[in-house]
């Protein structure tokens, strides 16, 4: 089980099909604004409801200025079998990131991007930590994730015949004249690391945003933003997304 707190999140949530288990909510806190009827559609679903006063839901919210609104529902799945592979898939596979903000970041650029899939490799935060669903603004259940230890995705790429794509500054070669028009997995590393010599050396090819001042790398949600969206542009000048 997990937590979903905030009145988007949990209203993207039920619209992604997530059954909640239970429902709390601070009458104080929301007053009688429910347009999205979140209640009743949880209700429905089967789940109990719970009205607190608010201080016990100051006790049971997780986050500082709560909306008054907090669910309990399943564990997201994260079986890497049930992703489904085209020739146009795009999969954006992020190896050991650590921070929940940068996972949530790169979930909600995914979900704008209509990436296929967001795949954790040797994974350090799990995508069930509330603070990535927050920051992903409920697109966690919206966007098809996985995790599994590098050996495992390496494979399963190669299985599906997907072409990856390291980013890493160690290159001349930049993000533009790469071809990611074509299933294609864009690997981003650790916040402290990058990369490991593992995904560098089992990469098809290592490409590098353009930079001109005097840091030579960018915030890994940027930096998968930025190659993520330069992906989508080839697609659409070729007259696909």
């Amino acid at each position: 089980m997990t937590l979903v707190e905030g009145y988007e999140e949990l209203d993207l949530a039920l619209r992604a099909g997530v059954r909640p288990r239970e429902l709390y909510f601070c009458p104080a806190l929301t007053g009688d604004s429910d347009p999205r009827n979140v209640l009743d559609r949880a209700a429905e679903r089967g789940a109990a409801l719970f009205s607190l006063s608010r201080q016990a839901f100051d006790k049971a919210a997780y986050r500082e200025g709560p909306d008054g609104w907090l669910a309990v529902v399943p564990d997201i799945e994260t079986d890497l079998s049930r992703i489904k592979v085209d020739d146009r898939s795009l999969f954006l596979v992020c190896e050991s990131v650590e921070k929940p903000g940068n996972l949530g970041s790169m979930l909600r650029t995914a979900d704008a991007a209509g990436v296929t899939a967001v795949i954790s490799a040797n994974p350090v935060t799990d995508w069930g930590n509330p603070n990535v669903i927050r920051a992903s603004k409920g697109t966690v259940f919206a966007v098809p994730i996985a995790s599994a230890d590098s050996e495992e995705v390496m494979h399963w790429l190669a299985e599906h015949s997907v072409k990856v794509v390291a980013t890493t500054p160690d290159t001349d070669v930049l993000m533009a004249d790469v071809d990611m028009s074509g299933a294609t997995a864009i690997l981003v590393g650790s916040e402290k690391y990058g990369l490991s010599d593992q995904w560098l050396a089992g990469s098809h090819t290592k490409a590098k945003i353009p930079m001109f001042g005097q840091v030579d790398s960018l915030n890994v949600a940027v930096s998968a933003a930025l190659f993520t969206y330069e992906a989508v542009r080839q697609r659409m000048a070729d007259g696909h997304r």
